[in-house]
C-alpha cells in the first residue's frame, strides 16, 4: 500500500472513531447503555432477539432486565461500529509493519488503547454503569480519535519557513497547557453525564440554589459505594449540584485559558488559521452548553455537545503539533527540511 493510501486508511479510521463517539453519546443519552444486560452479545444472542422464541428465551435468561428493542439496537449498533473500528486499527498496525518508514509507536499505542476501550465497554455493562467506568470509556473514545488524528498529521507533508520559528519554550508549554485544560474539562463533562448531573441546575450563570454552602467534595470520589445499578445516578441532589457547578466553572476557566492562548498564537501568521478554528469551535461549544441548560438537555444538542468537545480537543492537538514543528524547524532547519521532503 502506498503512503497516500495508508494515510487515507488512517483518515477513514479517524472518521469512524468520530462516529463511535457520536453513537456512544447517543446510546448514553437515550439510556441504552444497559439495553443489552450482557456483553458482547445481547441477551445471549449475537444480535437483538427478534422472534417470539428468542424473546421468551431472553426473558428467562434475564428476568430482571426486560427487553426494550429500541435501546437494545442502539447498544448493539454502537458495539458493531466500535468493533469495526478495532479491526481497522488492527489492520492499521499490520500495514504499518509492512513498510519500515511508517510510524510504529502511534499505531501500537492505538491498538492498546482500543483494546482497553473494549474492556471499558464490557465493564460499563458488567458494572452496571459505574460512573468512573462510564467516564473512562468516554475519555478513551476521545483519546482514540486524538491519536488517530495525530497519526494522520504525522503522515502529512508540511511546508515550514524558518522565518516563522521564533517561539519560546514558554509558548509551547502554554499550548500544551491548553490541551490539558480542555482534556480536564472533557473529563468533568464525562463525570457530570455519568452521575446524571446535567440538568440539576436550570439557571445561568451557575445555579439557582446556594451551591457554595452545600459544596460537597465527596461528589468527586471516583470509587463510589456498591449499588445494584448506577443507572439514573446514586448521588444526592447537593452532590450533583456540586458536580454541575464545577463543570460550569471549568468551562469558564477553559474559555479563559484558550482566549489567552489565542491572543499569543495570533501573533504568528502561520498559526492564525488553526487559532481561528479553535475559537470558532470554542464559541460553538459554549453555545451548545448554554442551550443544554436553557432547553433542558435536548438529545440532538447534547450529542452535538459531545462531538464539538472532541473537535475542540482535536483543534488543540493540531495547534500543538504545528507549534512543535515550527519550533523544531527553527532549531534544526536542515533536519526538518530533509524530513518534510522524505
Amino acid at each position: 500500500m502506498k503512503q497516500d493510501h495508508y494515510r487515507l486508511w488512517v483518515a477513514l479510521t479517524f472518521a469512524l472513531s468520530l462516529c463511535v463517539i457520536a453513537l456512544g453519546a447517543y446510546t448514553r443519552l437515550t439510556e441504552a447503555g444497559l439495553g443489552c444486560p450482557d456483553w458482547p452479545g445481547c441477551y445471549g444472542f449475537t444480535g437483538v432477539p427478534k422472534d417470539e422464541t428468542q424473546q421468551a428465551l431472553a426473558a428467562s435468561r434475564f428476568p430482571d432486565a426486560p427487553l426494550e428493542a429500541d435501546k437494545a439496537w442502539n447498544e448493539m449498533l454502537h458495539r458493531y461500529v466500535a468493533g469495526s473500528l478495532g479491526l481497522m486499527i488492527l489492520a492499521l498496525n499490520i500495514l504499518a509493519w509492512r513498510k519500515p518508514s511508517r510510524p510504529k509507536g502511534l499505531p501500537a499505542l492505538l491498538l492498546v488503547t482500543v483494546i482497553f476501550q473494549a474492556l471499558l465497554g464490557m465493564w460499563t455493562v458488567t458494572m452496571v454503569l459505574m460512573p468512573v467506568v462510564v467516564m473512562g470509556h468516554l475519555l478513551g473514545g476521545f483519546t482514540t480519535a486524538s491519536l488517530l488524528f495525530l497519526l494522520w498529521l504525522r503522515l502529512g507533508r508540511t511546508s515550514l519557513h524558518s522565518s516563522s520559528a521564533q517561539f519560546s519554550s514558554g509558548l509551547q508549554a502554554f499550548a500544551l497547557l491548553g490541551l490539558l485544560v480542555v482534556f480536564g474539562q472533557i473529563a468533568l463533562g464525562g463525570w457530570t453525564a455519568a452521575n446524571y448531573a446535567a440538568v440539576v441546575c436550570t439557571q445561568l450563570p451557575l445555579c439557582e440554589v446556594d451551591w457554595q454552602q452545600g459544596f460537597d467534595t465527596s461528589a468527586f470520589a471516583l470509587i463510589q459505594p456498591e449499588h445494584d445499578t448506577y443507572q439514573y445516578g446514586v448521588l444526592d441532589y447537593q452532590q450533583r449540584v456540586t458536580i454541575h457547578v464545577t463543570h460550569r466553572i471549568g468551562a469558564m476557566v477553559t474559555a479563559g485559558v484558550l482566549l489567552v492562548l489565542a491572543g499569543f498564537l495570533w501573533r504568528q501568521r502561520a498559526l492564525r488559521g488553526g487559532t481561528a478554528v479553535m475559537l470558532l469551535v470554542l464559541a460553538g461549544q459554549i453555545s451548545l452548553g448554554v442551550t443544554n441548560v436553557v432547553a433542558s438537555l435536548p438529545l440532538s444538542v447534547a450529542v452535538a455537545h459531545n462531538i464539538t468537545g472532541v473537535l475542540l480537543l482535536l483543534s488543540l492537538v493540531a495547534l500543538n503539533v504545528q507549534v512543535y514543528r515550527i519550533r523544531l524547524a527553527g532549531r534544526y532547519p536542515h533536519r526538518m527540511a530533509s524530513r518534510m521532503g522524505s
